[in-house]
């Protein structure tokens, strides 16, 4: 509604001045300022009045931008035109190993890398925007000594038990905030939207997460879940969703992407992650994400990045289960190597 009064009072000021300028400008001042009324974007609502934020935004667009960002960028968020086209280049003929294998009728290591099809980078450094110059905070002491006590594929240590493992190696959940970002493959996020509730729908581990947005309280503190609890609510047209409750089990391995910070990363009961949604135009959302857990970080960080819509974009099945043979395999072969080591001293 704001906005509808906004492009009107725009028409109105414009008819006005027009109406006191002489009468042979009146009509192409007339007409320019009803153009710029009719380029101001009306944020769509849903039948009950919520900002509709619905349909499908992969994030497949990022998949070439770090998480961190490289020092030699500094606090620059956004690449020259010149770094832009190499950042280009590269996803193109990432892209282009994909369509290779599908020509050769044969897949090879191109389909760990899912096609970007639209074969649009994001112009970012980073996805990190704080601190400011992009970089990871450093943890804290108790930081450091729960990271210490981590173990994943990621870590290349050996593995004895499924606990060795962290929630994503044994397809239970890549967890918050890691969901939230890209990676090589299973990319899709589609939002949907019903009276009181927005939908947030991923391809990775097919998981979904329901956002009340009808102003109830928030869970007993004492409910722990690995994606925590969201509540939502609109500020604007922006959908801020707070979540807290997690289990603090299975902490934040690395993001999976060029960037990631280096080792295991954990996170507490503690964290408090702070979403914002705002829709830009019929295919843009802009994405925001502050994370906060002062157990185990120095200071909060925040990640931002444009979503793009691609109703043609299709999920692809997750067939992932905790009973993977990846996790045997990787015991049986940790043990195998413990006790070749073991002979050969």
């Amino acid at each position: 509604m704001s906005e509808r009064i906004f492009g009107l009072s725009l028409v109105a000021a414009a008819l006005a001045i027009a109406g006191c300028s002489d009468g042979a400008s009146t009509n192409s001042d007339t007409q320019a300022a009803a153009g710029t009324a009719a380029a101001v974007w009306q944020q769509p609502r849903t039948a009950w009045g919520d900002p509709d934020l619905q349909g499908m935004w992969p994030i497949i667009n990022l998949i070439s931008t770090p998480f961190q960002r490289d020092p030699k960028y500094g606090d620059r968020a956004l690449l020259s035109d010149e770094e832009y086209a190499a950042t280009q280049q590269r996803l193109q003929a990432r892209d282009q190993r994909y369509q290779d294998e599908i020509k050769s009728n044969k897949m090879g290591m191109g389909h760990w890398a899912e096609a970007s099809h639209h074969n649009e980078a994001a112009r970012l450094t980073s996805l990190l925007v704080e601190p400011a110059d992009g970089r990871f905070p450093a943890l804290t002491e108790h930081g450091k000594e729960l990271a210490s006590r981590m173990s994943s594929s990621w870590s290349g240590k050996q593995f004895d038990k499924p606990t060795d493992f962290d929630t994503w190696d044994r397809c239970i959940t890549r967890g918050l905030p890691p969901s939230m970002f890209p990676f090589n493959y299973n990319n899709g996020i589609e939002i949907m939207q019903a009276p009181g509730y927005v939908i947030v729908r991923l391809e990775m581990i097919h998981e979904t997460r329901v956002i009340p947005v009808d102003g109830r309280a928030q869970l007993d503190p004492a409910i722990k879940q690995w994606m925590g609890e969201s509540r939502g609510h609109f500020e604007g047209n922006t959908l801020v969703v707070e979540t807290t409750n997690f289990n603090g089990i299975g902490g934040m391995t690395n993001i999976g992407i060029p960037g990631s910070p280096a080792g295991d990363t954990p996170t507490t009961t503690n964290m408090k992650i702070t979403e914002r949604f705002t829709r830009t135009d019929d295919d843009s959302i802009d994405y925001e994400m502050f994370v906060e857990d002062p157990d185990v970080l120095s200071q909060p960080w925040k990640a931002r990045y444009p979503m793009q819509r691609d109703d043609s974009y299709q999920f692809f099945e997750y067939a992932c289960h905790e009973d993977n043979t990846a996790v045997r395999n990787f015991i049986v072969t940790s043990r195998y190597e413990r006790a070749h080591k073991e002979k050969q001293q």
